[in-house]
């Protein structure tokens, strides 16, 4: 991997550490923060109105149980050992589904994702009731109909027979939470598991067929150093999985409990962690992966580069993901669906989760109903951040407007961009240069109509 490569992204240390601010990760537009509460009815008459759909879905299921919590963890989760009540769980789950279903059930499933949590939870028998539950409510059939179907996997809770389960059952994409190989760094966060541990269950993964596996690493956890997470990537690209995400893990113990647990003494310093994510990056690139976004690495000969490569890539709440603008329908506590212009978030809360979908009633509690503006920028951002340009021409031609005026004030603010070498405008056509592939948060903030800087602790930092 050299600079003459296209996709290589350099590292400017001054450059990066002015536009090191807070700012959304745009796993959706407008973003969680924007959601209200919706009106049952409403929502109702929104998917009804999809009953005649029939293009390809992808669905998600959220597991909420851990039976360790990891002190860094900002997902909503359910600590327990009771494995048990993960089949109320699946009561819960069916009785969704078969609500969704009237209006989503004939739709090829093009995309499942399990998330969590920690799916693997799930006994094999859960399990299988619950992929089982899938094919019955859902048209997914994953030996004829090709698709990606992924999960999230902890090491610790994830046994060969399960991993043989998952496989058998046609899932085709793994991702395991390692965080750190570092001994003390996993002490600390609550989190310990070998490398032996990991390095098992990827050679039973491989050895069973599964074409892309995925490590999730955080940067920013506790006794970190230059040196300590140069060992933790010599160890992790021995394993050579297709995807690497490199996550910067944001300190919030005000919004998350366990993360009151992590002693802030212990973690590196802002220059340490800007150290480690020059290194790690510029690691990465040398490896030969391709720095696809944010947070994102792949190989150049996996799905999610190609979709980069070939335009097809989407940003959605599991971050960089193929299949640009299929609708995703998410089930489970939490979870939240993006259906036709539409973002609706279930219930937090399991009890009340539970007792609307005892009533024959979906949970779904908050989300947005997109304005003809919110659509318009929703593109534009997903332009920058997947395909890295956009052209104000398209944009007046797709959405029946004068662009170049509608965002006269946004184009000046990109114009700033361009000599910090972030952008490249060319008349009504902007480019995301490499370093702004590094920097995309500060780019597509230009676009967004409801960030303002008094509402930026909301959210993490750029690096």
């Amino acid at each position: 991997m050299t600079p003459a490569n296209k996709w290589y992204v350099p590292w400017d240390d001054a450059l990066i550490r002015q536009y090191d601010v807070t700012a959304p990760r745009y796993t959706s537009y407008p973003t969680a923060a924007q959601f209200q509460l919706l009106a049952p009815k409403k929502v109702q008459e929104h998917l009804d109105r999809q009953r005649p759909v029939t293009d390809p879905l992808s669905l998600y299921l959220h597991i909420p149980f851990c039976q360790h919590i990891c002190f860094y963890c900002a997902c909503n989760k359910i600590a327990t050992k009771d494995r048990s009540r993960a089949d109320g769980y699946l009561d819960m789950i069916e009785r969704e589904m078969a609500l969704q279903a009237r209006n989503f059930g004939h739709r090829p499933i093009s995309q499942l994702h399990l998330g969590g949590g920690t799916p693997t939870f799930l006994s094999n028998g859960q399990m299988t009731r619950l992929l089982d539950l899938v094919a019955i409510y859902f048209d997914w059939d994953p030996v004829n109909q090709p698709g990606e179907f992924s999960i999230e996997l902890d090491p610790r809770e994830t046994s060969d027979e399960m991993l043989q389960l998952l496989r058998r059952r046609g899932f085709n994409r793994l991702s395991f939470g390692v965080q750190d190989f570092d001994p003390r760094t996993q002490v600390a966060i609550n989190r310990v598991q070998s490398f032996e541990l990991v390095q098992h269950k990827v050679a039973a993964a491989r050895d069973l067929g599964f074409n892309s596996i995925s490590f999730d690493l955080i940067c920013g956890l506790p006794h970190q150093t230059s040196a300590s997470f140069a060992r933790t990537w010599e160890q992790t690209l021995s394993l050579s999985p297709e995807r690497i995400s490199l996550y910067n893990y944001a300190h919030l113990p005000d919004r998350f409990k366990p993360q009151r647990r992590i002693d802030p003494a212990s973690m590196p310093s802002a220059d340490t962690k800007l150290h480690i994510l020059r290194d790690s990056i510029e690691l990465l690139q040398q490896a030969g992966y391709l720095y696809v976004g944010m947070d994102h690495f792949a190989k150049p000969s996996d799905a999610l580069a190609t979709a980069l490569q070939e335009g097809s890539l989407q940003r959605n709440f599991q971050g960089y993901s193929t299949k640009a603008e299929t609708d995703m329908l998410a089930l489970g506590v939490s979870s939240i669906s993006q259906i036709d212009g539409v973002y609706l978030q279930n219930h937090h809360d399991i009890e009340t989760y539970d007792a609307l979908l005892g009533q024959s009633q979906l949970a779904i509690n908050r989300g947005v109903f997109l304005t003809a503006d919110d659509k318009v920028r929703q593109w534009i951002i997903g332009q920058l951040a997947c395909q890295g340009r956009l052209s104000l021409t398209e944009v007046s031609a797709r959405f029946d407007i004068d662009a170049p005026t509608y965002f006269r004030h946004a184009w000046a603010e990109l114009g700033k961009l361009v000599e910090h070498e972030l952008v490249t405008i060319d008349v009504d056509l902007v480019t995301i240069r490499p370093l702004g592939r590094l920097l995309l948060r500060p780019i597509l903030v230009t676009f967004d109509a409801y960030f303002r800087p008094g509402t930026a602790d909301r959210f993490s930092k750029v690096l």
